[in-house]
This record gives C-alpha cells, sequence and structure tokens, in this order.
C-alpha cells in the first residue's frame, strides 16, 4: 500500500505502525501528526494515509516546506506565487503586515523599501520586537520574515524613496504596494508608478486611522492599474492614531488583493 510521507508519496508493507515508520524514516522525530492529528505510535497505518514526522525545533529543509506549502495551496497555485516579485513601500505598520502575509504564503521574492529606523513608537502595530529598536526597519523586518520563511526572497532597500530612484528599485515588479503614513509621500510614489511602468499595479492605501467600524475598510479599484484600501475617511490626528486592529485589517486586504492580482482574478468594477 502507499502512504504520504512528509508530502511525498512512499510505498509501505501492510501492517505497519505509526512508530515503526518513525523508527525506519526519521528515528529522532517526536510528534507524530496522522491525518492532521498528534497521534499515538501505536496506530496502524492504513493506504492513502497522509503522515508528518516533525522533530521539535528542528527547521524543516526547503523541500519539505515546498511541499507543505503547496498541499496548502494546491500546485497550480503555490507556482504563481513563488515565481510573483511584489515591492513594498515603506516598512511600517502596513508595510511590515503585508510581507509578513506575503512571505507566510510563500511568494517568491520581495522588494522593501524604507529608509527609517525601529522606535518605540512604532511597536503598537509594526511587526517588529523590543529588542530590535534602533535597528533600521528593513533589515529587522527580513530578519523577522526569515524566521517566517527562510526560503522566500527578501531583498531590503535601506532607501529615501523619490521618483528618480523608484522607477530602478521597483522596477522587477509587476506589483508595488504603497505603505506610507504620510499623504504626499502616496501620492508621489502613486504617481511616479504609473507614470513610469506601464505594467505596474498599485495596491494603495486611503484612511485607516482609529478605532472605527472595522468593515469601513474595504478595497476600491480606481483605475485599470490602481486599487485603494481604507475607508477613504479617517486620518491620523490626536484621538484618532494609527492603532494595530485597523492597520491589521487594512493590511490584510492589501496581501490580499496582491493575492488576487497574482491569480488572475478579475475586480473589473470601479469605485
Amino acid at each position: 500500500m502507499q502512504i504520504k510521507l512528509n508530502e511525498k508519496t512512499i510505498p509501505v508493507r501492510l501492517g505497519i505502525t505509526l512508530s515503526e515508520l518513525a523508527e525506519s524514516h526519521k528515528p529522532s522525530s517526536d510528534v507524530l501528526i496522522l491525518n492532521g492529528f498528534v497521534s499515538c505510535g501505536d496506530m496502524v497505518l492504513r493506504d492513502g494515509d497522509e503522515v508528518f514526522l516533525i522533530k521539535r525545533g528542528e527547521q524543516p529543509s526547503e523541500d519539505e516546506l515546498e511541499y507543505l506549502m503547496t498541499a496548502r495551496h494546491t500546485p497550480g497555485v503555490h507556482a504563481k506565487l513563488k515565481a510573483s516579485i511584489v515591492g513594498i513601500a515603506g516598512a511600517g505598520g502596513l508595510g511590515s503586515a503585508v510581507a509578513a502575509a506575503l512571505a507566510r504564503i510563500g511568494v517568491g521574492r520581495l522588494i522593501i523599501a524604507d529608509f527609517d529606523v525601529v522606535d518605540p513608537s512604532n511597536l503598537n502595530r509594526q511587526q517588529y520586537f523590543v529588542d530590535q529598536i534602533g535597528q533600521y526597519k528593513v533589515e529587522a523586518l527580513t530578519e523577522n520574515l526569515r524566521r517566517m520563511n527562510p526560503y522566500v526572497s527578501v531583498d531590503p532597500r535601506n532607501q529615501l524613496l523619490s521618483p528618480d530612484n523608484i522607477p530602478v528599485i521597483f522596477n522587477a515588479c509587476s506589483i508595488v504596494v504603497e505603505a506610507f503614513d504620510r499623504p504626499e509621500m502616496k501620492a508621489m510614489l502613486v504617481e511616479t508608478l504609473l507614470a513610469s511602468n506601464s505594467e505596474t499595479i498599485v495596491v494603495a492605501s486611503s484612511g485607516l486611522a482609529g478605532y472605527g467600524p472595522g468593515n469601513d475598510i474595504v478595497t476600491r479599484r480606481v483605475s485599470k492599474r490602481l486599487f485603494v484600501v481604507g475607508d477613504a475617511v479617517s486620518e491620523a490626528m490626536p484621538g484618532s492614531g494609527l492603532m494595530a486592529p485597523r492597520v491589521s485589517i487594512a493590511a490584510g486586504h492589501q496581501a490580499n488583493q496582491v493575492l488576487r492580482i497574482i491569480l488572475g482574478e478579475r475586480d473589473e468594477t470601479h469605485a
């Protein structure tokens, strides 16, 4: 009979138990997962069972992680994600959360640009840790992303973005996420990208401050190559700051729109 072991199909003898399989294939494993559940070693395997043998604290190989990701996404979906290159302009609350989501789903290459450092005020909403205060954001974020998925290529650019360098930095990207706080920087990035590359699609943001209803944050298609996420109203100001819950909702919308574009989903309705 045949089973799947760590996503690879292998032949096994009739009557083999989970512990016998572990002993013959990975004696060091201490977590035995059978058909999605942690199981005891005396379970007898049946044809078509799926088994994962895991050693606590051990990083899976690239091939093993690839099999796991493919199983979750289906082969065609994962292949498209792995082949994609996405740019992220800004590594703050939005950018760091979008980057984390895209790394976790296996986007092949991320180009992340920001010139700022991690400071204590960032920790209420950004994907950094206390011991990273003072580090450049792109360096700290690269470190964190590689802990999430060590096989995603991360290209950190510690640079202040301008109309001169934006076309160069994001030249390889079919999609760029705008993740700035300042309105003038948002406008500059969007205008530069739409004017400099006739193929690049921009996923921008507008209106995500405070703690208003999460359902007010939506994704709008503004033009063929521009999507905007937010409620288009709420601005950061005294009494209505940028906070993790709403920023995370907006970042999730942006990451999901990137995913839809990569997979060829058609969003034809303009706002």
